[in-house]
């Protein structure tokens, strides 16, 4: 995979910092969205989480809206809309706004993971029933509204998604399993492989969805990128405390409850026990980090074994600054 061809994508989720408001958190979003049109990255997507105090991003339709008429060039987007809490109409009409407002800029990347726990996510929909049947249906539903067609004999032939817009946002499914790779390769849509969640059986899955790919109203070729947790420093002793930082959050993180933002003071001294060592063992395998000459190796070798050209990097650190340099580093690799 030739460097001069890839190309960077961000999936920002509004971390919330220790001692940093809900409101920073987006401020801090907002700046990367610049900076990230500034240096030539390909998109920003921002994600949807909800009954969480540590992610500050819950409506990406609306930080999208922000985030598009605070830049020029670069493709904004959902990493993703949680199908299963959502009207599939509202989304098609959210989107299609979108797309009125900023025309061949917008995005729509789905997911059919709840963005939280069960109990919220039954109170943002309270019909959903986490079939896989349903989930289908939806993305039926939803490419009909943005396309203006519909299933013979349904309901959808007596509605129309407002406002009407000329053209219609690309169709990504995020997938962590391969499943909706399967989905995505069915209704000829775009895929992203959330590495950054399961680091095993990515590419395999990517390959799969190659293979199956049916050619659509929207796209007739398969294209497909992959996320995954970046960090990027000249100071070797941050990296080591980055990574520190990013091995409890991985542990808190599954070992449920009530999550909170941490720093490096509060978990330098924590010792883990053989089982805990064993998890982040294999969380180490969700992160690519390292001064640029040894990121920009294992970032090649991931872009070789996924045999993609888009690499979409999430990056959360204890500070801004180190964010900010993270990304430019990043972007001198491959886009100067």
């Amino acid at each position: 995979m030739s460097s001069k061809n890839i190309r960077l994508s961000i999936l920002d989720q509004s971390p919330v910092r220790k001692g940093v408001t809900a409101s920073q958190a987006i401020k801090e979003t907002i700046e990367l969205a610049k900076l990230a049109d500034n240096l030539g990255y390909t998109r920003f997507w921002v994600s949807e989480h909800h009954n969480t105090t540590t992610l500050a991003g819950s409506t990406p339709e609306v930080l999208i809206a922000h985030l598009a008429g605070e830049t020029q060039n670069i493709r904004l987007g959902s990493g993703g809309v949680m199908l299963p809490n959502h009207s599939a109409l509202k989304v098609a009409e959210n989107f299609r706004m979108l797309e009125v407002l900023f025309p061949g800029r917008i995005d729509l990347g789905l997911g059919r993971a709840p963005g939280t726990d069960r109990i919220t996510a039954s109170i943002l929909n309270p019909s959903n029933q986490w079939k896989e049947q349903d989930f289908l249906e939806q993305l039926v539903d939803l490419r009909n509204y943005l396309h203006d067609t519909a299933e013979p004999g349904t309901i959808q032939e007596k509605i129309t998604a407002i406002p009407k817009a000329l053209t219609v946002p690309p169709l990504w499914l995020l997938s962590s399993s391969g499943q909706s790779g399967i989905f995505a390769a069915h209704f000829g849509m775009n895929m992203s492989f959330a590495h950054f969640i399961n680091p095993h059986g990515g590419p395999e899955a990517v390959q799969l969805y190659r293979e199956r790919f049916q050619p659509s109203i929207d796209n007739i070729a398969p294209e497909a990128n992959v996320s995954v947790f970046v960090f990027c420093s000249e100071d070797e002793e941050l990296i080591s405390r980055q990574q520190a930082l990013m091995d409890y959050r991985f542990l808190q993180l599954e070992k449920g409850g009530r999550l909170f933002s941490v720093s490096y003071e509060d978990i330098k001294n924590v010792s883990y026990n053989s089982a805990e060592q064993e998890r982040i063992n294999h969380n180490r395998q969700r992160v690519l980090s390292g001064t640029p000459d040894v990121l920009k190796e294992k970032i090649d070798t991931l872009l070789t074994n996924y045999q993609v050209d888009e690499l979409m990097a999430v990056t959360i650190t204890e500070g801004f600054e180190e964010r900010i340099r993270s990304y430019e580093l990043l972007a001198a690799m491959y886009l100067k």
